[in-house]
């Protein structure tokens, strides 16, 4: 590996004692690096203690006395953090060393020898507080940062500017990817081009023991020495070396000035710790080996540059005389990586590295988790990867740790006396093709394919406006349906067809739409928490027609749809398509018709941009439960056909959607649409069990549904019992608490697999009017509500009626007994209708999102193949045989016209 400078080395050896005896007279060799290390000297004899102190003392004095000294002031110098900057400077081939509070302190000192104007050429894999930093220069400081692939040193050439270019910034390996950079190589072709700039080089994933860039043409090199210099993560600290006098000059005077030189105390533990470092990380490196073969050995792409086959491995062995402790691995799933990291128990999760103890950590949500997603997936940084940093523990016991851990995420398991790999879904799909498993139909373009899809409606039966407050609802789906269809098109636009919402259509020519706005989301990656404001605003300003030009409810759900589906575009493939979305459910009742539209939106957009596959189905032999097509509901024993971890991927988009739509959702409402059932939620930051959890013995249950076609503010509402609470604290509390009893007797009835139906019933219809009764105090029903519930409550009915939502909607519903006459349900339904009320009879409590078969299920071809879509012909219009048949049927009959298109797949 590499060799060593003689010149520098040689200015840098210790004195050696002078032979006792003629007889042994001869050259001494210079001393190893582990020596050089150990052996901490006075740099002059002036330094030499009085006491003969074998270790360097603290000099914890902020000023000394007498004028003309060597000291003065602790800010300025120090005895202590003299020796360790004599001591840093000998085992770093440097003539000058400074320490300072910490590794982006160093940075800190270094980045200000820049100049407004001036250029900055860095690599795009970086640690995520240098990213930090460099942002904030050039934001604050005019000064310009290029992010280049410095793996490859002719990417930078088309950067440097004589005259502009002041400082080339380098890591090697980087973190977290561990890519290799030429030191020497960059450093020879920037100073041929631009003399002036200055070469910096973070070393801290080396150290000066495996690396001196100083060797290699870097001007400038700092580590973190929080790392491995110190060793025990017990200190923080920044070293900075150089050989420029006028570059040492100019950092000595900013740290000076600014007052961020390393404490005596901290001085004294750093110079303690750097004398173990060889032996330290001897150990270290040589775990990290065992380590980054056995994760390999399972299959996964791991990150090292000791492994055969690393790309720069070559380079690296030129400049390094070691690979370091650090490696990181894909596991291909982000889920799957976070059971992984909490499920070790030797190996620590801390963003450092560098310490004693073993370290594991995902960077993208730690390290660096302060560069934006977008930047990220840019940068090729994969969110599900895993760094481990290697500490000196027996290799055995951490191996022994990181096998379990994986054997417990679901990563790996055992099979014929050894832990062999469990591929993800993405692995297994391209294993199945490989092996002719999966037809090669699946790997054709989505938008050939005439895509049918539907999600519920919600209610939310108790807790309802309460819930905002952290009161528990209680939520269940409801099926009275949205459907979505794409249907193809090959003319570079895209377009959209709201039915529901006063029969609103628009085109977008794809090359219009505002991509210099898009921040796309990779495959497999989730959307960041907070929504791309300044795609909203390109869309709003560029992609739409002025909000008050269209019906809002259009102008909203068209925004929405443009962000989901460019948001997930990638690869600079654009589906063409014509996306129309029809509803048997009333848009604005309160009946989660928006959810639903998002729920359709994703899906669709998720299966054209190729996001999400559906499995292959058995023959029909092999699958009676799949005997005959139609509806599949939850309550039939709990079958799915659409995995878990597809209906995961589309919640998450749904929810996207949804915040677009409404701003700050709670996820209740595009949870239920998606995954049907019931399930109860309950709001974060109240003192209760937060979050949603599904009622898993909930049984389906007959209900009507009335809009009452009153328009209502929801926001207003929930502002005025706000204010109400703040007026008349324990009045509305009280009411809260009362409400919160209901939802969980209402839970623990509807979860109750052994409750008699009629028992069921009765405890159900009693709670629904006391829930209701609370709801009125609290000031959130209206006049029109309460005559629809006067209508159905009074004989011969005798109903239990309550409203739903936060009142919002104007939507009241009635529990229907199951032996309630069809003649009595029939005539109510007329007296309400008589009323200007639109009444719907319903199911609650069915199947959640829906996908239309697209495989072959009648024996013509190989069951579970895909069928021929309607394809593009060579010539004329794209055949669209859903898209004219979902355009002609009624909306009374939409319903049962879409189950009987064909198999439909629920989750």
């Amino acid at each position: 590996m590499g060799n060593d400078n003689a010149d520098l080395e040689d200015r840098h050896n210790l004195p050696t004692p002078e032979p006792e005896s003629p007889s042994l007279s001869r050259s001494r060799k210079p001393y190893s690096f582990s020596t050089l290390c150990a052996t901490v000297e006075s740099p002059n004899s002036d330094h030499k203690d009085q006491h003969g102190s074998s270790s360097v003392p603290i000099y914890q004095t902020a000023t000394f006395k007498g004028v003309g000294g060597e000291y003065d002031y602790s800010r300025s110098g120090n005895p202590t953090r003299t020796h360790l900057e004599h001591h840093l400077a000998k085992i770093s081939s440097a003539n000058h060393a400074f320490v300072v509070s910490s590794g982006m302190a160093a940075l800190d000192v270094i980045t200000r020898i820049l100049k407004p104007g001036q250029e900055v050429i860095a690599g795009d894999d970086l640690y995520g507080g240098t990213n930090r930093l460099l942002t904030y220069i050039r934001t604050h400081m005019g000064v310009v940062v290029h992010h280049v692939d410095t793996t490859n040193a002719s990417s930078v050439l088309p950067h440097l500017t004589p005259g502009k270019t002041a400082m080339v910034l380098l890591e090697s390996p980087t973190n977290p990817l561990l890519k290799i950079v030429d030191i020497a190589a960059i450093s020879s072709m920037v100073k041929e081009k631009c003399p002036d700039a200055v070469i910096v080089v973070d070393n801290t994933m080396m150290s000066p023991y495996l690396q001196r860039p100083l060797e290699h043409g870097a001007d400038v090199v700092y580590d973190s020495a929080t790392k491995y210099l110190s060793g025990h993560h017990d200190l923080m600290a920044g070293v900075i070396t150089c050989n420029r006098d006028d570059l040492a000059k100019q950092m000595a005077f900013t740290i000076n000035a600014v007052g961020n030189a390393l404490t005596p105390f901290d001085s004294f533990l750093l110079l303690r710790g750097t004398k173990t470092l060889a032996i330290r990380m001897d150990r270290q490196q040589s775990s990290a080996m065992i380590v980054a073969q056995m994760l390999q050995r399972l299959g996964f792409v791991v990150h090292y540059p000791g492994l055969p086959g690393h790309p720069g491995k070559e380079i690296h062995e030129r400049i390094a005389d070691g690979y370091g402790a650090v490696l990181s691995f894909e596991t291909g799933d982000k889920e799957l990586s976070e059971r992984i990291v909490g499920a070790t128990r030797l190996w620590g999760i801390s963003v450092s590295f560098g310490a004693v103890n073993s370290l594991i950590s995902m960077p993208c949500v730690m390290s660096h988790a302060s560069i934006d997603p977008a930047t990220r997936a840019a940068r090729g940084l994969p969110e599900d990867l895993i760094r481990l940093c290697v500490g000196i523990e027996d290799p055995n016991d951490l191996l022994d740790d990181l096998r379990h851990a994986l054997l417990n995420a679901g990563a790996i398991t055992m099979a014929a006396n050894d832990f062999v790999r469990i591929p993800t879904a993405v692995n297994k799909a391209v294993e199945k093709l490989a092996l002719g498993e999966l037809p090669v139909e699946t790997t054709r373009r989505r938008e050939d394919q005439e895509w049918f899809v539907s999600a519920p409606g919600k209610v939310i039966l108790f807790g309802e406006h309460a819930v905002v407050h952290g009161v528990t609802a209680v939520a269940a789906s409801v099926d009275l349906r949205c459907y979505g269809l794409t249907s193809p098109r090959h003319d570079n636009k895209v377009s959209v067809h709201f039915t529901n919402i006063e029969d609103y259509r628009h085109e977008w020519d794809l090359d219009a739409l505002p991509w210099d706005a898009v921040s796309p989301v990779p495959p497999g990656d989730d959307h960041p928490e907070n929504l791309d404001q300044r795609l909203l605003q390109a869309i709003h300003e560029r992609a739409l027609p002025p909000a008050h030009k269209m019906p809002p409810k259009a102008h909203a759900a068209a925004v929405a749809f443009l962000y989901l589906y460019m948001t997930m575009t990638h690869g600079g493939e654009r589906p063409s398509f014509t996306f129309t979305a029809r509803s048997t459910l009333p848009v604005g009742a309160g009946l989660g018709s928006s959810a639903a539209f998002s729920a359709c939106v994703a899906t669709a957009l998720l299966l054209l941009h190729q996001r999400i596959e559906l499995p292959s189905l058995p023959p029909r032999s092999r699958a009676p439960s799949f005997s005959s097509p139609g509806h599949v509901h939850i309550s039939h024993q709990g079958r799915r056909a659409i995995p878990p971890a597809i209906a995961d991927e589309i919640n998450r988009w749904a929810f996207v959607s949804e915040k677009v739509l409404h701003g700050n959702p709670s996820g209740v409402d595009n949870a239920i649409v998606v995954f049907g059932g019931a399930l109860a939620y309950t709001k974060p930051g109240f003192g209760r069990k937060s979050g949603m959890e599904k009622i898993h013995g909930f049984k389906s249950l007959r209900f009507l549904l009335t809009d009452s076609r009153i328009g209502r503010d929801t926001k207003a509402l929930v502002a005025r019992v706000a204010q109400r609470k703040l007026e008349e604290p324990h009045v509305v509390n009280s009411m809260f608490e009362a409400i919160q009893s209901i939802a969980d007797e209402a839970r623990r009835a509807l979860d109750d697999p052994e409750l008699p139906r009629q028992e069921l019933l009765n405890a159900l219809s009693a709670l629904i009017e006391e829930n209701h009764s609370y709801l009125a105090s609290l000031g959130v029903s209206h006049d029109t509500l309460e005559l629809i519930r006067l209508k159905c409550s009074s004989a011969p009915y005798n109903l239990s009626t309550k409203l739903t939502g936060a009142g919002g909607g104007g939507c009241a519903v009635t529990l229907v007994p199951d032996e309630f006459p069809a003649s009595d349900l029939a005539a109510l339904a007329r007296e309400l209708a008589a009323a200007d009320f639109d009444p719907y009879f319903t199911a609650v409590g069915g199947s959640g999102l829906g996908i239309l078969s697209p495989y072959d299920h009648g024996g013509t071809a190989r069951a579970g193949a895909l069928l021929t879509p309607p394809e593009t012909p060579a010539a004329g219009p794209v055949k669209t045989p859903l898209r004219d048949a979902f355009a002609a049927v009624g909306n009374e009959e939409l319903g049962k016209w879409a189950e009987e298109r064909g198999r439909w797949l629920f989750v």
